[in-house]
């Protein structure tokens, strides 16, 4: 259902049971899937994909043109997965040359106000509060959270799992599994409340934190944590996430605390 005072181009794919609200503004370029609700006030540019029962609400701005003075005007999109929530104010841009898309995953919580920017990656099951931003060509994994007013800098990697607190300034790469907080950022253990939510085992989460205790609080340097990572520590596919993110980390991780 769609109100007569609403911009509906065309030539957009607009799927069936989309609500789209009074005063919504759809570009041609854009597709929408089945039984999303699109609020007042919405305005969604070309190169947007929007899946399944999603709900966007007023003020949000999706698939603008990025805020690069590098961008072209080249072809690129914005993905967003199904049932996400994007709320008030949100703002997220297309791609550029790096990545040609800006992704948002499935069963997201974006709050009022948060920012993603070009060539974002933003998994699964993920929840930014409010005014959270990422500068461009983020990664995000799967059922990070990400509180208040925090903000990553470009090229920033956040690995799955993790919890970073409020206003935090996110400068470094922070792994799998961890809490993050303070100024520089720094390692606060590992988010063991997050993971028995999300079914980890007892004995997964001793591992995890073993694992960490060897790279943070050993006294040892990088290469020499994980060198004894992976000697005492039996394969599994925690220990494998943790280790190929701190290789490819060049930007470095997060401090010890």
């Amino acid at each position: 259902m769609s109100q007569p005072v609403a911009y509906i181009h065309p030539d957009a794919k607009i799927g069936a049971n989309v609500t789209i609200s009074p005063f919504a503004y759809i570009s041609g370029d854009v597709v929408i899937g089945d039984g999303t609700w699109i609020g007042p006030n919405v305005t969604i540019f070309d190169g947007a994909r929007i899946g399944k029962d999603c709900q966007i609400f007023p003020g949000a701005v999706i698939s603008a043109v990025p805020q690069d003075l590098k961008f072209s005007g080249e072809y690129t999109t914005t993905e967003i997965g199904d049932r996400t929530s994007i709320r008030e104010c949100v703002t997220i841009h297309r791609g550029t040359t790096d990545k040609m898309k800006t992704v948002v995953g499935s069963d997201c919580l974006l709050m009022g106000y948060v920012h993603i920017a070009h060539d974002c990656i933003v998994g699964n099951h993920c929840i930014f509060a409010n005014y959270a931003a990422l500068s461009g060509h983020c990664v995000v994994g799967d059922y990070a959270i990400i509180e208040g007013q925090a903000g990553a800098g470009q090229f920033i990697h956040i690995g799955a799992h993790t919890f970073i607190a409020g206003t935090t300034a996110i400068r470094k790469n922070v792994p799998p599994f961890v809490k993050a907080a303070r100024e520089p950022i720094s390692y606060m253990g590992i988010n063991a409340i997050g993971l028995r939510r999300r079914g980890f085992s007892e004995e997964k989460i001793n591992t995890i934190q073993d694992i960490y205790r060897v790279l943070f609080q050993k006294g040892v340097n990088i290469s020499q944590a994980l060198e004894i990572i992976k000697r005492d520590f039996p394969a599994s596919p925690e220990r494998e996430q943790i280790i190929d993110f701190v290789l490819m980390s060049d930007k470095g991780i997060i401090n010890r605390g």
